[in-house]
């Protein structure tokens, strides 16, 4: 149990909160306290906790059933504040400075007396850091007044939540308080790019790759990395609804559900269109919502049209891979 908090408030019920003046001060006020609180950021929602506070960042790992090894980000109001956590490199600090606050976590080198605590970066000498654009998040973060470590906000492995509403069917009270944002806008995680040699590309998200490459002036590296896992999202099996997913699927079968792109299924009650538009950033924002609502009606198995894989695709389509990869048996309950 973390420090400051009584068995009492541990075994309340989630309070779900507007995302306004007081329920912010109420979450900064949970989250000094060693606290969760869970908060909208533009990509989906975070489970927060004070990331210099081991016994709060040990919290998030039970709450999630989330593996040790797979570290954390923190997430930071300012660049100035990023700086005094991480050691950035001419092109991390170029990318920093185009697209934060934004969905961009850079992962560098962990700076010398820095406050981030070992359990938020897994033990590594690296840290992930971000400052999310979300105004509700960066009001908490300025309230809070430290860096926040913060995952979406979910069990470990299942589909990323962006409504609070998802956050309190996943989480329930392992969570002290949820801020209610309404749905997040960008719907997929952020992009990770690793500045350890040359720039990497860990995890496609929210910027594109065509987007980073143009400010770096270079191709982003892909080589597989040895050694510890460094950022999170990269389990062969995450995102995961708890029906099976049938990828680049060209009709429906008997007991399907649809996950569609572009009218390709041609409609039908069990069917939701990502985009009938065929607009990818309307797809993204709409993926894990839709991925969750087809799952609550209990298909045999979702099928799933196929997904462009430039600009957004990319992203879209990792989540979808991730989400179609066999998984650990019962890891939802």
């Amino acid at each position: 149990m973390s420090e400051g908090l009584s068995p009492r408030q541990h075994q309340r019920r989630t309070k779900i909160a507007p995302a306004d003046a007081e329920g912010v001060r109420a979450a900064a006020q949970m989250l000094r306290r060693g606290g969760l609180a869970a908060f909208p950021t533009e990509t989906v929602y975070g489970l927060g906790a004070d990331a210099t506070s081991e016994p709060a960042v040990e919290r998030i790992f039970a709450a999630k059933a989330r593996p040790a090894n797979n570290p954390l980000i923190a997430h930071v109001a300012s660049l100035d504040a990023a700086l005094e956590q991480g050691v950035f490199t001419e092109g991390a600090l170029e990318l920093a400075k185009r697209f934060w606050p934004g969905p961009l976590t850079l992962v560098v080198p962990f700076a010398p007396g820095a406050a981030v605590c070992e359990a938020a970066r897994a033990g590594l000498s690296t840290i992930a850091l971000r400052m999310p654009a979300h105004p509700v998040a960066l009001a908490l973060l300025s309230a809070a007044a430290t860096p926040l470590a913060a995952p979406s906000a979910n069990r470990s492995g299942h589909v990323s939540p962006v409504t609070a509403e998802h956050v309190a069917r996943d989480l329930g009270s392992e969570v002290d308080l949820i801020l209610d944002g309404g749905r997040c806008p960008v719907g997929v995680e952020s992009t990770v790019i690793e500045f350890l040699g040359r720039p990497r590309l860990l995890r496609p998200g929210g910027i594109t790759r065509r987007e980073i490459e143009a400010v770096l002036g270079e191709r982003l590296h892909e080589e597989a990395g040895e050694g510890p896992q460094r950022s999170p999202g990269l389990q062969k099996s995450h995102y995961a609804p708890r029906a099976r997913l049938r990828l680049e699927a060209q009709d429906l079968r008997a007991g399907e559900a649809g996950l569609d792109f572009g009218g390709a299924f041609e409609g039908g009650e069990n069917v939701l269109d990502l985009s009938p538009s065929r607009n990818l950033k309307e797809a993204a924002a709409n993926l894990f919502a839709y991925m969750r609502e087809l799952d609550a009606r209990a298909p045999s198995c979702i099928a799933v049209a196929p997904v462009p894989r430039e600009g957004l695709g990319e992203a879209i389509n990792d989540r979808l891979r991730r989400a179609a990869a066999p998984r650990p048996h019962n890891r939802f309950p």
